[in-house]
C-alpha cells in the first residue's frame, strides 16, 4: 500500500507548522479573509490575515518543506470573470500568489483552469469540492483539461464504495478525499450554501463579507432535532482510512481553517495515526471548540463590528438572538463543556456497513442503520437541546416573517389571510 498525505487547512499560525512536524502533511491551504475571487468561507469567519503575514507563513511552509495552495474557489463569481475588470482582478491575485511562493491553487469554476494553466503554468491547478465532481464523466473533464488534482464531492461519494471504486479505476488523476466534514449526505441546502459562501468572501461584492448563514443554523438545528443526523454524513473516521487506502486512495483533506491550532494538531495526528479516543465532534465539527483562537480581542471586536454592524442590512436588536445561539453552539467563543458528545468508540463496524448499501436511492427512515449507531453512539443533553431548538425556532421565525429586516405589512403581522 502507497504512502498517504494530508492536505491540512491552515489558521495562519506559525505554530501550527511546527505542530504537524513529522506527520505527513504534503501542504496546507487557506485564502486572505478576502479577495477579487472568493472562496468557500464567509470572511467574518477568518481572522484578519495582513499581506505581510500571509507571505512568512508560506515562506515558512515551503521552508519545512510544506506546499502551500491557496482557494480560489468560489461556486460564483457573478460573471465578474467574464469582464475586463474581473479579469484583472483574477490576474493581480494570481500574479500575487505566485510571488508569494504559493505552489498550488484551488478552483471549482471550470473557465478558471485553461486560464492559470495559460498565465501561469508554474501553479499546480486541484480541483475544489464545490466544482461537485461525483461521477466518472465529470472527473474525466478536469483530468482531460489538464487539472493536477481532484477533490471529489464528499457528500455524494464518501459513502459510495461502489462509485469510489469506479472513479479510481478510471481515472489516472490524483483524486483527493475530505475525511472530516459533517454536512448531510445529498444535502438538499449545499447549491444555495455553496454560493452564498462564496459571495461573503468576495472584495467588493454587495453583501460586504456579511452572511446571515441560514443554511448552517437549519443543518444545526434538523441534527439536534434528530440525532441520527449527525450519522447520515460524509466523515471518515480515522480508523476507517484504511478503506478508503486499500481503494487506491491516498490523498486526504483535513479541515477547518478557522480552527485554533490545538484542535488542528489533534485532527492531524489523528488521522495520521488511523486512531481516536474520545468525541468525534472534536475531529469533524466545523464550530464547538473548547480551545480559545489565536486572536486578540481587539481584532475580535473589530472583526465583529466590520461584518456584522449592519444597520441599513437587518436589525440589529434581531443580530442578539443569533449571537446567543451562536455564543451557545461555540462559533464565537469556547464550548464549555460537551452538550454533545458522539463516541467514537462506539462507531466500529458503522462505516463497513455502507459497502453494500445504497444511499442515493434509499429511504433513511426504512434502512435505519444510522439511526442504529446514533442510540448506541451519539448523546445530547436534553435540557441544551430543549434549549436551543427552542432559540432556532425564535430565529427562523424572525427569518420568515420579514422581522429580522424590519419589514412590516405581511400577512403574519397585519392579520390578513388569517382569519382575524
Amino acid at each position: 500500500m502507497k504512502d498517504f498525505g494530508l492536505s491540512v487547512a491552515t489558521n495562519f499560525d506559525d505554530g501550527l507548522l511546527d505542530a504537524l512536524s513529522g506527520y505527513p502533511v504534503t501542504e496546507i491551504f487557506g485564502k486572505l479573509a478576502s479577495d477579487a475571487v472568493g472562496g468557500g468561507r464567509a470572511s467574518f469567519t477568518l481572522p484578519p490575515l495582513p499581506r505581510r503575514r500571509f507571505e512568512r507563513h508560506v515562506a515558512k511552509a515551503k521552508a519545512k518543506g510544506i506546499g502551500f495552495n491557496y482557494l480560489l474557489n468560489p461556486a460564483c463569481m457573478d460573471n465578474r470573470e467574464f469582464t475586463r475588470q474581473g479579469q484583472r482582478e483574477i490576474e493581480a491575485l494570481l500574479a500575487y500568489v505566485e510571488s508569494a511562493g504559493v505552489s498550488a491553487v484551488t478552483i471549482s469554476l471550470p473557465s478558471l483552469l485553461p486560464v492559470i494553466k495559460k498565465r501561469h503554468p508554474g501553479l499546480k491547478v486541484r480541483v475544489g469540492v464545490y466544482a461537485r465532481v461525483d461521477g466518472v464523466t465529470k472527473a474525466r473533464y478536469w483530468e482531460d483539461e489538464g487539472a493536477d488534482c481532484i477533490t471529489l464531492e464528499s457528500l455524494s461519494v464518501n459513502r459510495d464504495f461502489r462509485l469510489l471504486a469506479a472513479l479510481r479505476k478510471a481515472l489516472k488523476i490524483e483524486l483527493q478525499l475530505i475525511v472530516n466534514a459533517n454536512c448531510q449526505l445529498f444535502c438538499p441546502l449545499s447549491g444555495q450554501h455553496m454560493v452564498n459562501l462564496s459571495h461573503a468572501s468576495q472584495k467588493g461584492h454587495a453583501s460586504r463579507g456579511f452572511l446571515l448563514d441560514w443554511c448552517v443554523m437549519k443543518c444545526s438545528y434538523d441534527k439536534l432535532k434528530d440525532p441520527a443526523q449527525y450519522l447520515r454524513s460524509e466523515f471518515i473516521r480515522p480508523e476507517d482510512l484504511g478503506l478508503y487506502r486499500d481503494l487506491g486512495y491516498d490523498s486526504f483533506k483535513v479541515l477547518e481553517r478557522g480552527a485554533p491550532t490545538p484542535v488542528l494538531a489533534k485532527r492531524v495526528k489523528a488521522y495520521s495515526e488511523g486512531r481516536y479516543e474520545g468525541n468525534l465532534l472534536d475531529l469533524i465539527q466545523p464550530f464547538g471548540y473548547r480551545e480559545k483562537r489565536d486572536v486578540s480581542p481587539l481584532a475580535d471586536l473589530a472583526g465583529k463590528l466590520k461584518y456584522f454592524f449592519r444597520p441599513q442590512s437587518v436589525r440589529l436588536s434581531k443580530l442578539l438572538k443569533l449571537k446567543e445561539v451562536a455564543s451557545r453552539r461555540g462559533m464565537l467563543e469556547p464550548l464549555a463543556g460537551e452538550p454533545v458528545c458522539i463516541d467514537n468508540r462506539q462507531l466500529t463496524g458503522f462505516l463497513q456497513g455502507f459497502q453494500g448499501r445504497d444511499c442515493r436511492s434509499a429511504d433513511c427512515s426504512a434502512c435505519g442503520w444510522c439511526a442504529s449507531y446514533a442510540r448506541k453512539a451519539v448523546r445530547v443533553d436534553e435540557v441544551y437541546r430543549a434549549e436551543l431548538m427552542k432559540l432556532y425556532e425564535e430565529v427562523f421565525a424572525d427569518m420568515t416573517s420579514g422581522a429580522m429586516w424590519g419589514i412590516r405589512g405581511t400577512a403574519s403581522e397585519t392579520g390578513k389571510g388569517t382569519g382575524k
